[in-house]
């Protein structure tokens, strides 16, 4: 065994002598089960498109290698990755030739930690992902093999070839990585530890992506990074996020863009400008406030107060009157009092949302907060954010339902969750889901008038 340690980076190979070596199949049969982000769907969709002479299986019995790509945000998507991985296991000692990975960012907290709960054939950070090829060879050499280093080469980093199996005419829609990591520290998260510092992709390689995509029939990309608004501040004579907006609002055959997940600490007004004048970038903007308390948004690191939050809400609001707003919210943050709560509460209130997503805080490993005092009682975390979930449940069926009667231009996706051999959905764009009875041609754009509201979609007639 070789075992390499930098800091919190760590490589291992270690060989399984006492198994025979089975051959590698011409043509690997993958399955990829991914948990978390938009940044983890990327990933595992990167993995799809990187792995030579492969095709993808659309079940675990059927696969050749079954990665698990992992979500370490919060505790509980973590410890449903261990749940998961008991069922693939118990189909390797019928199956023994398969191989299970573990992909991610808890691939990258844990690293060979993993093997001492579970025997799996590899384990890869978010870092080394570019090397799942020569991992692959490694597993049906017998090899185990743990490779959390830290990837320096932004080409490597941002490596994503185009996964021909997804973008064959059926998928109107695509995710573009624009940056990657984190730099702000808030004291709850673990972003930073397990994608590393934020860096900052070349706009040439996101110009030459999106471009591919809309030669595959893609019409709709969402840009996405940690702090994706962010874009470009750390890396002299790149383009602002601004600046990039307007570059791919120029593009040729590309419907619309959005972007995800933006901090407010990078909204500045010619951020909002290029939303206004792009008439491509979709009127909706997610951006995380976390607490309606600056004392607990101060205990965050968040860096700034909700009074500057309210302050770009209300700016958004002048300039793109139809913009939809959506965050995320903590509830149960260590000290977090009734008044903190009130004021959170107070604050989604006078904002009105059009949806939040909120969870109730959990220990992450390596936070500042983890050793914070005054840890909140799992049940009165649960009280606050089942209160939360309900406040705000009243103010977005009270917006869903302003949509109805109006007509709106939808990009039609394909054929809708329910009903879908006579019905088809797309979504506004303002983000709202919109299904309606017909089969437009998907990829096109359409006009739909709004019939129905429920909590989470909308019922339409097509607008002839």
């Amino acid at each position: 065994m070789t075992n390499k340690r930098i800091y919190n980076e760590e490589v291992i190979i270690n060989e399984r002598k006492e198994i025979p070596i089975t051959e590698r199949p011409s043509s690997l049969k993958i399955f990829i089960k991914t948990f978390g982000c938009q940044m983890n769907e990327k990933d595992s969709e990167r993995i799809y498109g990187m792995i030579k002479d492969s095709r993808r299986a659309l079940s675990p019995d059927e696969a050749d290698v079954i990665i698990l790509n992992t979500c370490a945000v919060r505790e509980k998507p973590e410890q449903k990755i261990y749940s998961e991985l008991g069922k693939y296991l118990k189909l390797k000692k019928s199956k023994r030739d398969i191989k299970i990975g573990v992909v991610g960012c808890v691939a990258q907290l844990k690293g060979s930690e993993i093997l001492q709960k579970v025997d799996v054939d590899f384990v890869l950070g978010t870092s080394a992902l570019h090397k799942i090829n020569k991992v692959i060879e490694d597993t049906f050499k017998n090899k185990v093999v743990v490779d959390t280093s830290i990837e320096l080469n932004i080409k490597d980093r941002f490596e994503s070839p185009i996964y021909q199996e997804f973008y064959n005419g059926s998928r109107v829609k695509a995710y573009v990585t624009i940056q990657e990591g984190c730099n702000q520290f808030c004291t709850f998260c673990i972003v930073p530890i397990t994608r590393g510092r934020e860096i900052t992709r070349p706009s040439i390689d996101i110009i030459q992506e999106v471009k591919e995509f809309i030669s595959k029939g893609v019409k709709e990309i969402t840009l996405i990074g940690q702090n994706v608004n962010g874009y470009g501040w750390n890396t002299p004579g790149e383009m602002s996020f601004a600046d990039l907006l307007r570059t791919l609002n120029k593009i040729d055959g590309l419907l619309r863009i959005r972007f995800t997940t933006s901090n407010p600490r990078y909204v500045n007004d010619d951020m909002i400008q290029a939303m206004k004048e792009c008439e491509k970038v979709c009127e909706h903007l997610h951006l995380p406030v976390q607490s309606g308390s600056n004392r607990i948004l101060k205990k965050m690191a968040r860096r700034y107060t909700i009074e500057e939050y309210y302050n770009i809400i209300e700016k958004i609001r002048k300039f793109i009157p139809s913009c939809s707003i959506t965050t995320d919210i903590i509830v149960g943050f260590p000290g977090e009092t009734d008044k903190d709560f009130e004021e959170t509460l107070n604050m989604v209130k006078t904002i009105k949302f059009d949806d939040i997503f909120s969870f109730k805080y959990s220990i992450r490993p390596g936070t500042a907060a983890e050793r914070f005092p005054d840890q909140i009682p799992e049940d009165v975390k649960a009280h606050r954010l089942k209160i939360l979930q309900e406040t705000q449940d009243r103010i977005t069926k009270e917006i869903m339902q302003s949509y109805v009667s109006r007509v709106e231009e939808i990009l039609v996706e394909g054929p809708a969750e329910r009903n879908g051999e006579k019905d088809s959905t797309g979504r506004t764009r303002t983000n709202k889901v919109v299904n309606f009875e017909g089969k437009p041609q998907i990829g096109s754009l359409i006009k739909v008038k709004i019939t129905e509201a429920y909590r989470n979609s909308l019922r339409g007639e097509i607008v002839v």
